[in-house]
């Protein structure tokens, strides 16, 4: 028979009340007391602290350390969650206050049943103007998940920001997350999950595309902001996708107390210089890699000027491991003829995608290797990795434009990237 904790009959259980400690405020509640921790989110470009995160720590009466979520579950037994909960939210804007700070934000994690409440924004309004802090100093978290797609939960979020809160949409990626959610609830700032993170930092290819992601969102008009930055590796993948802010124990854990201005701007440029190297190192190995495609384009692309057919032209540089195929484009970017493959190795992949891949009379003009080819005639050009429409595979092209007895024409080899980057 499992045991249940119940108070005895008759007892009153404790309300919670506000309490100090010095110039830090706490919350009394019964044998635990309650206090406010801020971990500071980090600006990249600004090498500084531009806001702080507040969390709530709990000790109990012999100074231990107690989970905090096991105060609020007894609150909610007993009746005080809401009441234990203003109370909390009225420390943090207190603790933040006696920061003596004259810029940074507030972060503050909101429950999705608090922004529901109508007078919710009245009162913390209330709270801000006690104090003399402005809303614009206060960045209000709404969970991604919170509120489900209802009208009401949209109107309560634009009237919060037209009240001057920062809006900020927090655990972007996780489970269902949407772009329409962004686009509904115009954040201003974005914080991406940090499953987001676990994942690029175990499959290259999600590492890959988290700087599309980062530039959706910043076209879209939001800040991003990635947390849970444990190591240098987690940092150096958040500073690549050129996210505008950074958290977690790597620059700083939480705490009573501010940071100092320039706690951060060494590490800052050290993380830069590291990202830089990394870099450089990725492009030399990519340019190692493509050397010899480079070179055997730029011969197929002298016999073609010479009036050798594309078949003939191309045929050493058929015979390249990662060849997936060659194609001739003219001056507006229309092919001429179908793609020339290497021969006896069509792919399953190939097969899937059967319907794509003849291509005669396809236009690419839009493509970043035909431009950048009529730009520079004579100049192999090289595309980073991006989707083939024609295997649906990642791949890098390499083109070159060169004059024939036919006028411009653009030389493209197709380079299989999986392959390659699953061998080096």
């Amino acid at each position: 028979m499992s045991m249940i904790d119940l108070d005895p009959p008759g007892f009153q259980p404790p309300r919670p009340t506000a309490g100090d400690e010095g110039a830090r405020r706490t919350v009394l509640y019964g044998a635990y007391t309650v206090f406010s921790v801020f971990q500071p989110v980090f600006s990249v470009s600004h090498r500084r602290a531009i806001g702080y995160h507040a969390s709530l720590r709990a000790r109990d009466e012999e100074a231990r350390h107690v989970p905090s979520h096991e105060v609020f579950t007894q609150a909610a037994r007993r009746g005080d969650l809401l009441e234990l909960g203003r109370l909390a939210e009225s420390l943090h804007l207190g603790n933040f206050n006696a920061f003596d700070s004259h810029d940074e934000w507030l972060f503050l994690s909101l429950h999705p049943a608090a922004l529901m409440d109508t007078s919710y924004g009245d009162a913390l309004l209330a709270g801000l103007k006690a104090l003399g802090l402005p809303p614009q100093r206060v960045v209000l978290e709404v969970s991604e998940q919170a509120g489900g797609e209802t009208t009401r939960f949209a109107e309560i979020i634009d009237a919060l920001r037209k009240s001057g809160f920062l809006i900020a949409l927090d655990g972007f990626g996780a489970k269902h997350s949407n772009i329409d959610r962004v686009w509904h609830l115009h954040p201003d700032i974005v914080t991406l999950d940090r499953c987001i993170l676990a994942q690029a930092s175990e499959h290259s290819h999600i590492e890959r595309v988290l700087p599309g992601l980062v530039s959706m969102l910043h076209e879209s008009g939001q800040l991003v902001l990635m947390g849970g930055l444990s190591t240098e590796r987690d940092a150096l993948i958040a500073l690549e996708c050129n996210v505008d802010f950074v958290q977690g124990a790597y620059f700083a854990g939480p705490s009573v107390d501010p940071v100092k201005p320039q706690a951060t701007a060494g590490l800052m440029d050290a993380l830069s210089a590291a990202l830089r190297e990394r870099v450089a190192a990725r492009e030399h190995a990519q340019v190692a890699r493509l050397a010899p495609y480079v070179k055997a384009l730029e011969a197929a692309s002298a016999q073609l000027s010479a009036g050798e057919t594309v078949t003939h032209a191309t045929a050493p540089l058929l015979a390249l491991g990662e060849t997936a195929r060659c194609f001739l484009l003219d001056a507006s970017g229309r092919q001429i003829g179908d793609n020339v493959l290497p021969p006896g190795r069509a792919s399953q992949r190939a097969k899937r995608f059967r319907p794509l891949l003849h291509s005669e009379g396809a236009s690419w003009e839009r493509r970043p290797y035909f431009i950048a080819a009529v730009r520079e005639p004579g100049q192999v050009q090289l595309t980073p990795p991006y989707l083939s429409i024609n295997e649906a595979h990642l791949c890098v092209t390499a083109s070159i434009a060169a004059q024939t007895a036919s006028g411009l024409q653009v030389l493209c080899v197709d380079i299989n990237w999986e392959v390659a980057a699953h061998r080096n």
